[in-house]
């Protein structure tokens, strides 16, 4: 039970704290990743999976240590599962960049908004105007609130700390060095395929779980199953495709990546976002989350007990 107290307890202080304001582990993790990356980088796949394994197999042996360390102490095994999961956790950030988006763009202040959507994701915001914005902040908030909150939730409730430390490094790094760019197509494919992995169920999950507490499961379903295969990502596409079947939207299009541009097709029968789908979207995926914290202490119980 001390793991499914730990996770419940850590997705708690996430919702009430957010991530902390200073000396953030994950930060901290970036910039280590940052520094190996100077002294490693070279324009091969081989690099690129040492980089990889190295900064991965760390974070993974840490949270092993810390399993360890704690397995006969029931307190203490909660405690540290409840600080590594506040750590990986980025719900409560995610929900406070979908409130200054929305504000942003109810105030009319476009110029803002544009800078502030590099918070969300990498897409070029210089010529993106209101509803672009819009729909921009609605896919971000779909496919973060698979990969911020409901994949590491999930990875911790099967493997407790190693699963929470593990994925969260892999999926850091993906959103480093994962990019089709010229840098990194080949240094970055290895992050970017272990992360595709790491996410291939969890992001499924999540698209379930969005059509169920939406109310609208088959929607969610048909659109999904109808035009994810239309996106380039295997696990953005079904998250994606079932907030717009959840929401009655329609998402996708091409979106630019300063040197690249990226077909995304188009998911979903409805209007294209506006403003007003930001808070929408930003309070189904509050209920996405809620209900994955609660899939993962089963998960924890249901795994401990084998």
């Amino acid at each position: 039970m001390s793991r499914a107290l730990g996770l419940l307890l850590g997705f708690a202080a996430d919702r009430v704290l957010g991530d902390p304001r200073r000396f953030h582990p994950v930060a901290g993790f970036g910039q280590v990743a940052s520094r190996v990356e100077a002294r490693w980088y070279d324009d091969t796949r081989a690099a690129g999976a040492s980089y990889t394994a190295t900064l991965v197999g760390t974070a993974t042996v840490a949270g092993l240590a810390a399993e360890r360390l704690t397995r006969n102490h029931p307190v203490a095994h909660t405690l540290v599962t409840a600080a590594a999961t506040w750590t990986v956790l980025g719900a409560r950030s995610l929900d406070r960049e979908a409130e200054a988006m929305a504000g942003l763009l109810e105030e009319k202040d476009i110029p803002e908004a544009r800078e502030r959507l590099s918070h969300l994701c990498a897409r070029d915001a210089t010529n993106l105007e209101a509803d672009d914005l819009a729909r921009a902040t609605v896919e971000s908030l779909a496919e973060n609130t698979s990969d911020a909150c409901v994949a590491p939730l999930l990875w911790g409730g099967v493997l407790g700390v190693p699963g929470l430390l593990g994925y969260r490094a892999a999926n850091t790094l993906d959103a480093m060095v994962g990019y089709k760019s010229a840098k990194y197509l080949n240094f970055g494919w290895a992050s970017a395929r272990l992360d595709d992995v790491l996410n291939l169920l969890p992001a499924r999950v999540c698209a379930l779980l969005t059509g169920l507490v939406a109310g609208r499961p088959r929607e969610a379903i048909s659109v999904w199953k109808r035009d994810a295969p239309k996106h380039p990502s295997p696990n953005a596409g079904p998250v994606e495709a079932a907030f717009a079947g959840a929401l009655d939207l329609q998402l996708g299009g091409t979106n630019s990546y300063g040197d690249y541009r990226e077909d995304r097709g188009t998911l979903g029968d409805g209007p294209t976002p506006t403003v007003a789908d930001v808070r929408r979207t930003a309070a189904l995926a509050r209920r996405v989350g809620l209900a994955a914290a609660g899939i993962a202490a089963i998960l924890a119980v249901a795994t401990r007990k084998r």
